[in-house]
């Protein structure tokens, strides 16, 4: 419902401020602003994806719970789609969620609402992961790898072209 109520009242608020702000500065102007804004938040999103990017790689680097660092991302992603939407409501909001502050606060509040079962980050095991001999799902079984240069010559079956 709030997917249905944001697709309706986002066109409304947005014609409404271009007839506000374009009777007031002109048509021209209005339409200088709405490019304007769509150069400078391409130059700030690319430059706030890249500080997101690297907070990404540093979490994976040092293991540390990626989730924040990828909510920022997530955010800074949208921010771009909003400041490439012509409009100037959806450019206020592109340009806030460009705000760390702001990401952080919109995260944190989205946090409080979200539930996640379990989060783990690596595996503390070394070689293959175990899986429970009980399971039926699980086939054991064994491999012998066959150099293709050292393989005895046969006549094709019939089945596969070769």
């Amino acid at each position: 419902m709030w997917l249905l109520i944001a697709f309706v009242a986002v066109p409304i608020i947005e014609i409404a401020l271009f007839i506000q702000i374009g009777g007031a500065i002109g048509t021209w102007n209005t339409i200088g602003i709405v490019v304007l804004t769509a150069i400078l938040g391409t130059w700030l999103v690319r430059a706030q994806g890249r500080l997101a990017i690297g907070n990404l790689q540093r979490s994976f680097s040092e293991l540390d719970d990626p989730t924040e660092p990828l909510a920022h991302g997530a955010m800074v992603l949208i921010s771009g789609v909003l400041l490439l939407t012509p409009g100037f409501f959806t450019d206020a909001l592109g340009f806030a969620l460009l705000i760390p502050s702001v990401r952080s606060a919109v995260f944190h509040y989205l946090r409080k609402r979200v539930k996640v079962q379990s989060f783990t980050m690596g595996s503390m095991q070394s070689g293959p992961m175990q899986r429970d001999p009980m399971d039926e799902n699980t086939i054991d079984g064994e491999f012998h790898e066959i150099d293709p240069e050292n393989r005895t010559t046969h006549r094709p079956s019939g089945w596969t072209k070769h």
